[in-house]
């Protein structure tokens, strides 16, 4: 690797702690070798087009560690990251929360190549990446149901990411979409959608991370089971949305 670079994660420490969030010396150095992993890694492979350390460091790290601000988490909680990119947010919320279960979903396998060269390097545990398109996961009896949380940080339109998501997620559970400032517009457009699959009106949480970004989160509580036509073909999904 080359000479490491310092993401200066200490500026987010006071701001973490004050909802909560204690970050240790050591999440402090896996923070950093993350974000050294994914600008080396980078290089090879599209991940992110945000490469500057402080841009890193607030429009990635501080954002997905956001997420605990405003959704509880239980001890032990079982988390799938949904067309989870880079990691973000759940390879940054196994690293602050290392109690959780995480599953890292993406349909590009060499973006999880990278996630478990991470994964490796960070000697993490309780942590895994499986290679599959949303909708044939959803179907899958292996993860169908089987989360107290889903997210998915700007992957598609809301309704889509609905449909996506929700059958991965148990009754009770919740679907954290993270968008941005288009966030409540796409609330607007997204009441049916929820209505179909079975989740509450959504709880919206806006953030500003700094002074040019703003972050969304988007909240559905499962009420019950997803009926078992979801998630549709992805053609369907996207020439009708529901």
């Amino acid at each position: 690797m080359k000479r490491m670079i310092d993401f200066k994660i200490e500026k987010i420490i006071p701001l973490c702690a004050q909802f909560g969030v204690d970050i240790t010396d050591e999440q402090k150095q896996k923070l950093n070798l993350y974000g050294n992993l994914l600008l080396e890694w980078n290089e090879k492979i599209n991940l992110t087009a945000i490469t500057e350390p402080e841009e890193v460091l607030y429009k990635h790290f501080y954002d997905c560690i956001l997420f605990l601000k405003h959704i509880e988490i239980p001890k032990n909680s079982t988390l799938i990251d949904v067309g989870t990119g880079a990691g973000f947010p759940g390879m940054v919320l196994k690293i602050v929360r290392p109690d959780i279960e995480v599953t890292l979903l993406d349909s590009l396998n060499k973006r999880l190549v990278f996630l478990n060269d991470v994964i490796e390097k960070l000697e993490l545990l309780g942590i895994k990446t499986v290679h599959s398109r949303a909708e044939d996961a959803g179907k899958n009896k292996l993860y169908r149901e089987k989360y107290d949380f889903a997210t998915a940080r700007a992957v598609a339109a809301l309704p889509v990411l609905l449909e996506y998501c929700t059958p991965l997620v148990k009754k009770g559970g919740m679907f954290v979409a993270m968008k941005g400032p288009s966030g409540k517009e796409e609330c607007d457009a997204s009441v049916n959608a929820a209505k179909v699959l079975n989740v509450t009106e959504p709880k919206i949480i806006c953030e500003a991370l700094n002074q040019d970004t703003e972050r969304t989160f988007i909240v559905f509580k499962k009420i019950s089971q997803t009926a078992p036509k979801y998630p549709r073909k992805p053609s369907d999904i996207s020439k009708q949305p529901l």
